[in-house]
């Protein structure tokens, strides 16, 4: 059930992102995209040192291997992963649903290839949520599960954006609402799919566990960088974003020190 549970969160947000198509006319509030932008980026950050990296160092050390090794290591790793993907897919950042970056010309085009890397830039995230329920399952370490809960739930908040940067523009490219929810919703199956498949891999090899929850963290760290914080700086609302990193990192400070 922890598993379940920890893999359909983030998949609910990009669903519940999807379904703004039905009730939004034009794009997502900027406010309020500032303010989920930087809570997402303060819970991810919490999230990244103290249920990934803390209990990477710590599984490290019980396993009598040089603490700093594999949590540096797979940080590094972790990060240039996610930089070489977004050399190799269409790196679109999002400045408001609806609006085009690029122009005007070959819209759909825009959007086919935007679909295409959200589905892709998922992946890892999934990657993160697999490793951290497997660190939690095999009771390897200090993983705990408010930890991972804050991890899935700052996912999640990060997807919710995502999803409607999806089901917006495919709307107004003359796609029904019902598609343009459902093409929306689907970009986010390949994150419990790839958390799923994660898990089981890290839970039967536990001894890469401290690289793979270091890699998480390192994934983790590279999406709040490049992607959170300059979306949370957008428009006139900046102070908002870091009102709302500020909320997220207190959030997942309490559930690991309450709960944990």
């Amino acid at each position: 059930m922890k598993v379940f549970i920890g893999l359909i969160i983030p998949f609910l947000g990009t669903m519940l992102g999807s379904s703004m198509v039905f009730l939004m006319k034009d794009k997502l509030n900027q406010k309020l995209g500032s303010i989920l932008s930087g809570f997402a980026g303060g819970v991810m950050v919490a999230a990244s040192i103290w249920s990934l990296m803390d209990p990477s160092i710590k599984m490290a050390e019980e396993q009598s291997v040089v603490a700093w090794i594999p949590a540096a290591v797979g940080f590094a790793l972790g990060t240039g992963f996610l930089l070489l993907l977004d050399n190799i897919v269409p790196h679109l950042h999002y400045k408001g649903v609806g609006e085009n970056p690029e122009g005007p010309n070959s819209k759909f085009k825009k959007t086919t290839m935007m679909v295409f890397a959200v589905t892709l830039h998922n992946i890892p995230e999934g990657m993160a949520i697999g490793v951290a329920l497997a660190g939690l399952m095999t009771g390897v370490g200090a993983v705990t599960t408010a930890g991972v809960l804050a991890l899935a739930i700052g996912v999640a908040i990060q997807n919710f954006p995502e999803g409607t940067i999806i089901s917006m523009p495919l709307k107004e490219k003359g796609v029904s609402k019902g598609r343009a929810f459902l093409y929306g919703t689907l970009s986010g199956v390949v994150e419990p799919i790839g958390g799923l498949l994660t898990f089981f891999l890290t839970s039967i090899f536990v001894p890469i566990l401290p690289y793979m929850l270091s890699f998480a963290a390192g994934a983790m760290m590279y999406v709040v960088v490049e992607e959170l914080v300059p979306e949370s700086q957008n428009g006139k609302h900046s102070n908002l974003g870091i009102i709302g990193f500020a909320a997220g990192f207190i959030l997942m400070m309490i559930l690991d020190v309450a709960l944990g």
